[in-house]
Parts: structure tokens; C-alpha cells; sequence
């Protein structure tokens, strides 16, 4: 009689697949799932799995952990939350190719689009790599907690063929174009999963610069493209304002008609153009019928930044006096800011300056967070019921905790004032859940819980519309994720598949309210943010977190290139 490695006993298996969950054992040898059903015989471990969810361990296909996964073996925050796959070089930003001379450039736009502190950049990275395939070598000579994919980014390639006309984004020439394609095929027979660009206003480096490829025209886009095509493998990732709807668009889809390849796009809801994602959804969706593979990646909640004493933005530096306290620990910070009369000149300079965000759309974040507040709950709703100045109640909220507080500013996919309009982008045929960003924005914005979102508000919690299907949210996370970015090994609780898998407590599930660390290099700042509930997480079917604690065990590695199907599915 066979002994399986691993046993997991009796669970409720949510497969991936959209399937109604059942009752079954897992059984997992050698790293694959080998039994799935009524199993029997003898295992090395037993997971005793009744009355918890078995699931695909968790793809995401939308981090920026570029820097951290090489000199950084646990990607969390998103590890903490069921993700056993993560996917990096999204956007357009990365740090390979590049010239010695290049560097800080790079730096610089990783800093400013993804808010990764560049000290820490500086200290962290090893620069012992110039090509992608040299990049891709330095991320597999470290072991991990979790699987971790790369993509080609377009603003590193362009930097690296183009020198200073690519960085301030002047057209390419045919030879710029042919050596770009080339250098993306490369990547892509190296093993990168693919190539992303970004055409948005809200990516800038950190000198303030617009991102190198802004305004890159379409045969440039196309042109990249179709050469990485001749690989006969590689996905392209956008994102995009799509403010001359008709023209971008045209531009986007080029990319996919000319090479063939799979496109995925962000789609989200904006304040200055709230019913604009429906047509961006009706697109993608009329592509998909005339052939062209185009997937939506969509947020699970708002897309917040975080205001606190401790974060990137703090609202008290409005305050010319506050500022003076730049450099204090945070409990002296707080010691003074408590102080009744600083408080109140504080307060009249806060007043006097221009608010960053109107205070109707600030919220105070408590822990468990709250991702779909009630207007009625907002910053300036609970100033007038208390007859005082918004700054006034942001100031007490910021103080709680030691100074540890937060304040929430939903600035995406809040426009309405609820997450229908998310509800709508996450159940359309052509979305899967992306846009997390774990390991980016690390002062602002903390998402890569995202994940534990899909469970807990969508499937368990929500009050203030209609909820989701279990079965739904999972299959929008695993198998879509997985089989959007070229990994048909995972994201299935099925025979022959990888055994990445989780035991989730969905009772029990429970997303805390983000803290504030420094522990990135240099005594660099990040948020995170942990969950209770997710019982055991393995990767390759060694456990790799314990009731949300690493195990120490480092099966993760650097998936190189898109994975075939097993032989048996």
C-alpha cells in the first residue's frame, strides 16, 4: 500500500475550477497532489482537515517584489495570505536589463511608481547582474518561502537600448524597436513569464519624471511584441489611463493582434470617471469574441492610500510647525503633538493648508479594517456630528495606538460610495483578481491582503450588498490567475497538479489592520498587514506556514517560464 507524503483529512475542497465545494481527502507525494476523493493508506503526515476549506494555493499575478526576492528569502506580506505563486516586473518597472551607469535610474522609477524606499534599494540590491537572464539567475540562487515568476519590464528595456532618449521618452527608431523585441525574447527563452508596459499619468520616478514609457507608440508597442512572440511563449501586461479611449485602446489590443499573445489590463473605477470601466469590460469582452486572449485584472476592494504619523503621507506635516518634529522617535512625536497648545496651533495651520484628499472621502481604519465604509463614517461626517473640524477628528485618529493609527482614502473603485461596481468587474467572465501589489507602495498602500479580502468580506461578511460565491472566489485567484500568466501545474486541487495547497479556518479568517515595519534594508519602512485563520500553506507540498507563522522551510523557487499541464489532467 502506497504512503502518501502528506494526508489532508476530510476537508471542504474548494478545487479552482468554480466547482461546488465537497467533502474529500488530498493526498500529495513527491510534490504533486496524487488522491483526491476517499483515500486510503498510511501517510507520513496527517492533516486533520473537517470543518475547514482546502484550497489552490493562492496565484497573484500582480506584485512588484523585484528587489525585495533578491536579497529577501519570505515575500510577504502576500505569503501570509495563502499565496503560493506571486508575479513580479509588472508595469513597466524592474531592474534588469541595465547598464552599471544605469542604476540610480532604475532606482528612480522603481521608487517614485512603486514607493520602495530608494535607501533601501540602494543597500539591498546586489546589482550582480546586467541581462535579464543574469537577473533571473540572482533571484534562483536564492531560495524562497513561495514560487515567484518575473516579467520583462518595458521601462528597463527601453533605458537600456535608448540610454537618456528612452528616459525622456523620445520615439524609438526601427533599430531601438528591433533590439528592444529581441532583448524581450531573450528574457522570455530565459524564462521570464512575460512583458508589461505602463501608460499612466500616475507613474512617475521619484524625481518626478514621467515613466520612459508614457507616450511609447504603438509600432514600438506592437513592434516589442511580435519579437518577443517568436519565442512562441511570454503573456503582456498593461496599464493605462485610457483617456483617448479609442486611440489607446487600439494601441493595447496592437500589441495582441500583432504578436498573439495573451493581454491582461487593469481595470479600475475613478473618481473623474466613475462608468468608465464598463466600457473598458465591454471591450475586452468584444476582443475575446473576436479572438484576441485579453484579461481584466481587478481590484478586490478600494485601492486606499494610508495617512498616519508613521506612513508616506502624514496629514499633520501640513503644519509647519509639526514638521519641526521631523526626526524624533514616534513616542516623543506623539508626546508633543499631545500637548494641548501645539495641538492647537497644529490644528490652525492644518486648517489653514490644502487638505491632500477632501475629508469626505477619509475614513478611520480600525482593526479589523473596514474596506467598504459608510459615507456616514467618513472624517468630515464625524466632524460634524461631533461639531468640530475635520482635522480636528484626523488628528485623535492619527494620535490612537502610540501614533500608530491610520486613516483610509479610497481613491479607486469608490466613486459610489460602495463596492458595487467592484462586485460587477469581479464576477465579469474575463476578470481575475490582480492589481494586490505586494511588495510595492510600501509607505502608502498595503493590498497584497487581497487574497483574505475575497474570503472574508466577499464570501463571508458583507452587509451592504450582495456577497460572492466560495466557489467563485477562489477559481478568480487560482486557476485564472494561474492559467492567465502560462502555469497550467497549478491553481487546481486536482490529480497530477502541483501541491500547493491551503487550509483556511474561513470562520475564523480574520484581516487585522495593517502595522508599520522597518525592517527592509537600511531600516527601510514597509506596511504589512497579517490575517488569523489560514491553518497550513504548502508549496510543493512542504509546509511552508503554520497558523500564519513560517516554518522555516524554503521550497519556493523561481518558476521559469510558462508550465504545462501534467500528463494525467
Amino acid at each position: 500500500m502506497t504512503t502518501h507524503d502528506l494526508l489532508i483529512r476530510g476537508g471542504t475542497v474548494v478545487d479552482g475550477s468554480g466547482a461546488a465545494p465537497y467533502s474529500a481527502d488530498v493526498a500529495v507525494t513527491g510534490g504533486r497532489i496524487t488522491a483526491v476523493g476517499k483515500v486510503d493508506g498510511p501517510a507520513h503526515r496527517t492533516v486533520e482537515a473537517d470543518g475547514a476549506l482546502v484550497t489552490p494555493g493562492f496565484v497573484d499575478v500582480h506584485c512588484h517584489y523585484d528587489g525585495q526576492a533578491t536579497w529577501d528569502s519570505q515575500l510577504v506580506p502576500s505569503a501570509w495570505h495563502g499565496v503560493t505563486t506571486a508575479v513580479m516586473g509588472n508595469c513597466g518597472v524592474g531592474f534588469a536589463p541595465v547598464h552599471p551607469a544605469d542604476h540610480q535610474k532604475l532606482i528612480e522609477l522603481m521608487e517614485g511608481v512603486e514607493d520602495i524606499p530608494g535607501a533601501a534599494l540602494h543597500e539591498g540590491l546586489a546589482w550582480d547582474w546586467e541581462s535579464f537572464p543574469e537577473y533571473l539567475d540572482a533571484v534562483d540562487r536564492r531560495p524562497h518561502d513561495i514560487d515567484i515568476g518575473a516579467q520583462v519590464p518595458h521601462g528597463a528595456l527601453r533605458l537600456y537600448v535608448m540610454g537618456e532618449r528612452g528616459a525622456s521618452r523620445e520615439d524609438a527608431t526601427p533599430e531601438d524597436i528591433d533590439a528592444m523585441g529581441r532583448l524581450a525574447r531573450q528574457g522570455i527563452e530565459a524564462g521570464a513569464l512575460g512583458f508589461t508596459t505602463s501608460r499612466t499619468r500616475n507613474h512617475r520616478t521619484s524625481t518626478g519624471d514621467w515613466t520612459p514609457t508614457l507616450t511609447a507608440a504603438a509600432d514600438e508597442l506592437a513592434g516589442i511584441a511580435t519579437l518577443m512572440a517568436e519565442s512562441g511563449a511570454g503573456v503582456l501586461q498593461v496599464v493605462s489611463d485610457f483617456a483617448n479611449f479609442d486611440e489607446e485602446m487600439a494601441n493595447v489590443l496592437g500589441m495582441a493582434e500583432a504578436s498573439g499573445r495573451p493581454l491582461s489590463v487593469s481595470v479600475t473605477q475613478t473618481y473623474q470617471r466613475p462608468e468608465a470601466w464598463r466600457r473598458l469590460l465591454e471591450t475586452i469582452a468584444d476582443a475575446n469574441a473576436h479572438g484576441i486572449a485579453v484579461t481584466a485584472q481587478v481590484a478586490a476592494r478600494p485601492v486606499g492610500v494610508l495617512l498616519g504619523l508613521q506612513a508616506t503621507i502624514d496629514p499633520t506635516r501640513a503644519s509647519a510647525t509639526a514638521r519641526e518634529l521631523t526626526g524624533l522617535s514616534l513616542p516623543d512625536r506623539v508626546a508633543r503633538l499631545s500637548q494641548p497648545e501645539f495641538r492647537r496651533v497644529v490644528l490652525a495651520e492644518m486648517a489653514e493648508a490644502a487638505s491632500v484628499f477632501p475629508w469626505d472621502r477619509v475614513y478611520p481604519l480600525g482593526d479589523p479594517p473596514d474596506y467598504e465604509p459608510d459615507p456616514s463614517g467618513s472624517v468630515a461626517a464625524e466632524a460634524a456630528r461631533a461639531g468640530t473640524t475635520p482635522e480636528a477628528v484626523a488628528y485623535d485618529h492619527l494620535l490612537a495606538d502610540g501614533g500608530r493609527g491610520f486613516l483610509y482614502v479610497p481613491f479607486l473603485n469608490y466613486a459610489d460610495g460602495n463596492l458595487d461596481a467592484v462586485r460587477s468587474m469581479l464576477e465579469d467572465e474575463h476578470s481575475v483578481v490582480g492589481l494586490g501589489d505586494g511588495g510595492a507602495h510600501v509607505g502608502t498602500i498595503c493590498d497584497g491582503s487581497f487574497p483574505t479580502t475575497m474570503l472574508t468580506h466577499w464570501v463571508r461578511d458583507r452587509s451592504r450588498g450582495e456577497r460572492m460565491d466560495l466557489a467563485l472566489v477562489v477559481a478568480k485567484q487560482t486557476s485564472r490567475t494561474a492559467t492567465m500568466i502560462g502555469l497550467h501545474d497549478r491553481g487546481l486541487v486536482a490529480e497530477g497538479m502541483r501541491a500547493d495547497l491551503n487550509v483556511i479556518d474561513l470562520d475564523g479568517l480574520t484581516l487585522h489592520r495593517p502595522t508599520m515595519a522597518f525592517d527592509l534594508p537600511a531600516g527601510g519602512k514597509r506596511l504589512l498587514q497579517r490575517a488569523d485563520g489560514y491553518l497550513h500553506t504548502f508549496v510543493s507540498g512542504e509546509e511552508v506556514y503554520a497558523q500564519g507563522e513560517h516554518t522555516g522551510a524554503l521550497p519556493g523557487r523561481l518558476v521559469r517560464g510558462g508550465q504545462p499541464a501534467p500528463a494525467s489532467r
